[in-house]
């Protein structure tokens, strides 16, 4: 009995003692960190050829000084300027309203996706497509768009550029609307159409249900009921070949790429344009942002999961980074350094998601990760 009581004694001294250490979610990828956002949440960034990082924040709810803003010294400082950041109902046009998403496209230029939001549906001049020269920070271009293509409850999101098409090249912007769409820009003349409205591949999933953080995500109201989070396509991105336009629904785990050419071509059909489209199946988790390297893969944000993965035409699958800082990452960019920038904003912790209490902590984050790989430049 003597020598079980010691073998006991020994088994319990090998014990660890409680309050130690216990193992942890591992992380994957190198993350660095960017800059620190202490005020309004952003969602989109976008990286210069030169260097130049570029961010905006959506009127949302925040207090929103400037909704477009360029990284000096670490800091956000308003570009090009702060007057044009001053939203004005009575010359929208000429005004920042609330910005949704900045992108530089092959040629260096900066466009500006301004939503309209917070000015009545259909305010001429709202909505909006601003092009920034970036060698003198002056406007060359704005796109105001007709009805008939921005719709009453239409979300313009996000944009990327093929400009071997048309004589000025061409955008193509996800409408994340529950019964979403993509819109084509002829950059030249202005001209601007809608493609796939309501289709399958652009709507959101009836009743779909994330999981963030360990938690559905609904909208949680305060007086106790919860409402499906109905969001259409959301992320965007050309793949290396300039033939297949790759795009999600936010609410939804399956990818989805149709034509350049059909839907850039305005004698092909709706349902001709609707027969190009690709479902790449159901991927296994939802994303907000996507993004193309000159490689021909496909970066695909997971707010599920505080992560970024690369997708191959093949459907290889593979995790560029995972890292609890990542808390719903939104919008990448891949930059001519070979870095992925990832904005990281907490969507998902704000007001509507909470009973009306606002979960988000200060500061968001602006991350990258190294992929050695450029960005998709189709000029």
């Amino acid at each position: 009995m003597r020598w079980q009581l010691s073998l006991l004694g020994f088994w319990l001294a090998c014990l660890p003692a409680v309050g130690e250490a216990q193992p942890r979610e591992k992380s994957i990828g190198e993350l660095e960190l960017v800059a620190e956002f202490h005020g309004p949440m952003p969602t989109g960034v976008t990286v210069s050829q030169s260097g130049r990082i570029f961010v905006n924040f959506p009127r949302w709810g925040d207090t929103v000084p400037f909704t477009v803003a360029e990284i000096v010294g670490g800091e956000a400082v308003a570009y090009p300027g702060t007057e044009i950041n001053r939203p004005d109902s009575v010359s929208p046009v000429e005004h920042f309203i609330s910005v949704q998403s900045v992108v530089v496209d092959p040629a260096d230029r900066l466009w500006i996706l301004d939503t309209g939001l917070g000015l009545r549906p259909g305010t001429p001049g709202a909505a909006k497509l601003v092009g920034v020269d970036l060698a003198t920070n002056r406007v060359f271009k704005t796109i105001t768009f007709p009805d008939s293509v921005v719709l009453p409850n239409t979300y313009l999101n996000d944009i990327r550029f093929d400009l071997r098409r048309g004589t000025g090249g061409t955008g193509f912007i996800t409408d994340s609307s529950p019964v979403g769409g993509i819109i084509v820009v002829d950059l030249a003349s202005g001209r601007s159409w809608r493609r796939l409205h309501g289709h399958t591949s652009v709507t959101a999933q009836e009743n779909f249900v994330p999981i963030v953080e360990g938690r559905p995500l609904m909208y949680r109201l305060p007086d106790g009921r919860t409402i499906h989070v109905p969001v259409g396509s959301d992320g965007i991105a050309i793949h290396a070949d300039g033939e297949r336009l790759f795009y999600r629904p936010l609410s939804s785990r399956r990818l989805y790429s149709a034509s350049l050419d059909a839907l850039a071509d305005r004698s092909v059909s709706e349902e001709d344009c609707a027969a190009t489209v690709e479902d790449h199946g159901n991927i296994g988790f939802a994303s907000d942002g996507l993004e193309a390297d000159a490689e021909g893969r496909i970066y695909l944000t997971d707010y599920e999961d505080n992560a970024v993965l690369v997708w191959t035409a093949d459907g290889t699958m593979a995790t560029v980074v995972h890292d609890p800082r990542l808390l719903w990452p939104d919008t990448m960019a891949l930059a001519v350094d070979g870095y992925l920038y990832i904005i990281a904003n907490q969507l998902h912790r704000g007001a509507a998601f909470n009973r009306g209490v606002d979960g988000r902590e200060r500061p968001y984050g602006l991350f990258r990760v190294a992929v050695s790989a450029g960005p998709v430049l189709l000029n």
